[in-house]
């Protein structure tokens, strides 16, 4: 089990948000994210939005830091990612 985490570079609502992804499916990540907490609200296409404040908790979890460039290229060639021109199946 792989996942993937940028650092907490961008901004919204207030806050600093990384992107959590997986490059295996959907099921890891959903039930990855399950494990550190993060609600099903924070799931956006292709990855969860997770604030700076528990950026920590992923990692501590077991998520692989790295950089933004690199999360998606993982991400594109695992064949996960949704783009907003693209709806999920």
């Amino acid at each position: 089990m792989t996942l993937y985490i940028d650092p907490p570079t961008w901004p919204g609502h207030g806050r600093m948000w990384s992107h959590l992804v997986s490059d295996v499916s959907f099921e890891e990540l959903h039930t990855f994210a399950a494990s550190i907490g993060a609600p099903a609200r924070a799931f956006e296409r292709d990855h969860y939005d997770i604030p700076s404040n528990r950026y920590a908790d992923a990692v501590a979890g077991g998520a692989v830091e790295v950089g933004s460039k690199e999360l998606l290229r993982r991400l594109t060639a695992a064949g996960l990612r949704r783009p907003k021109s693209r709806p999920a199946p």
